[in-house]
């Protein structure tokens, strides 16, 4: 597909919306780094922005073809695993001064959403240089922050352009890599949650947007091996999927699309790994394991004939259970949770019962955990491993409690609404 087909249009869908995404251009292929010089044409006091690793792989280069245009380089050092976090957005801030008229990126997940994040608050453009296919929120107008000790997405804005070099893209990390394709399998259970949610929020739902992030997913899904190899015409397609998964995101005004229960089991264990200072997988690699835990607990809620509430919710347990599990980001997880409401709908039970025929029909439609599983195998991500360092608790408590970190119904409230109180749970 030609992603420029789908930057600087007014699309009229019939969902109602006029779908846009503001890019300016989108280059991925062997050399782009070389098109930076002709792409800053219009830029004279530009602020560089990487952490250690990214500045080694082609910071030094892209600030040689930049020249005298470089006003300031900040590099992220002494950082083990560089956080998106208050600390981490006040250097940069600091770094922006009256002058800069550009910010670029070099990096990938965080980098990308540090520069997104302060460069829509100070309304400033950005670039970004991609270093690794292992995330979609490149293109998205959305930025992931940890504030508060919690995961945070908020509305940021697209960036100018994304130049993402084959040639360097394909050197990046393998772990890296196996992230952008573990996040783009994640889509199974995002694009299925997206489902649920019209049926049980009565939330929009664009079928031209589920259409294209669909293709995305299966137009990856085979590359696993090819990928392990570095094959350029396999990291280009991984790469470029992850892009169009962004703009998707950007035509509906959210990662609604993208995101869903697999992601908020990822965000639960990098929330809890930080708090505790405990191992999590990076964050790709979390989406693609958790997706085999969201399609066990469909297969699960499709053995229910009739639905039906287990438990009375008791507020005073859970509030106990949410400060247990997230410690100090337990008052604002509350907060959340008691702004929306949902716990105490005197509504859900019947809308559940009203619709469990169309529900069956959504929950049925994502592969089977065993399918996941095999699909991750060709990239050498193991299952085993991800028990293996998570362990069977912590696992069963992202379940129940992973939900909460979000404003967003999946099927991990459907799970805790009929199903929590039992001791059925098997993973």
């Amino acid at each position: 597909m030609d992603i420029r087909k789908l930057l600087n249009v007014n699309r009229n869908c019939n969902c109602g919306k006029i779908h846009s995404c503001d890019i300016k251009d989108v280059i991925v292929e062997k050399g782009a780094l070389n098109q930076l010089t002709n792409l800053t044409q219009m830029y004279h006091n530009i602020l560089l922005v990487a952490d250690q690793n990214t500045y080694a792989i082609c910071g030094k280069e892209s600030q040689m073809l930049l020249r005298n245009k470089v006003v300031d380089v900040l590099v992220y050092e002494g950082y083990d695993i560089l956080v998106p976090n208050e600390e981490a957005i006040q250097k940069l801030t600091d770094n922006v001064t009256d002058k800069t008229d550009l910010i670029i990126g070099i990096g990938s997940g965080v980098l990308n959403d540090l520069c997104k994040y302060v460069s829509f608050t100070k309304k400033l453009p950005y670039f970004i240089i991609a270093t690794a296919p292992s995330m979609d929120g490149y293109a998205s107008n959305a930025a992931a922050m940890i504030i508060e000790n919690m995961k945070i997405t908020y509305e940021a804005h697209v960036p100018s352009v994304i130049i993402a070099d084959v040639d360097i893209l394909k050197n990046a990390p393998i772990e890296l890599i196996k992230s952008g394709y573990g996040d783009i399998i994640g889509k199974y259970s995002a694009l299925n949650d997206w489902k649920l949610s019209r049926i049980v929020k009565n939330e929009y739902f664009c079928e031209y947007v589920y259409d294209l992030t669909y293709q995305m997913v299966k137009s990856t899904e085979e590359l696993g091996c090819r990928l392990l190899e570095r094959d350029e015409y396999s990291i280009k397609t991984l790469m470029e999927a992850l892009i169009i998964v962004g703009i998707a995101m950007s035509y509906v005004g959210n990662s609604r699309p993208a995101s869903g229960s697999e992601h908020h089991l990822s965000h639960y264990f990098e929330v809890v790994g930080l708090l505790n200072h405990e191992p999590y997988f990076l964050h790709g690699i979390d989406v693609a394991y958790s997706t085999i835990i969201t399609t066990k607990l469909r297969k699960e809620l499709l053995k229910i004939v009739i639905p039906k509430q287990i438990t009375e919710f008791s507020k005073n347990k859970w509030k106990e259970e949410i400060h247990t599990i997230y410690s100090e980001a337990g008052p604002g997880i509350i907060n959340l949770q008691n702004s929306l409401g949902w716990y105490e709908d005197p509504n859900k039970m019947k809308i559940y019962t009203d619709h469990w025929k169309e529900i069956r029909k959504v929950l049925s439609e994502t592969p089977d955990s065993e399918d996941i599983i095999k699909i991750l195998d060709q990239v050498k991500l193991s299952y085993d491993d991800f028990e293996f360092l998570y362990g069977e608790e912590k696992i069963k408590d992202g379940i129940w409690y992973a939900k909460d970190l979000k404003n967003r119904y999946t099927v991990l409230w459907m799970y805790y609404d009929l199903f929590y109180g039992s001791k059925s749970l098997s993973l």
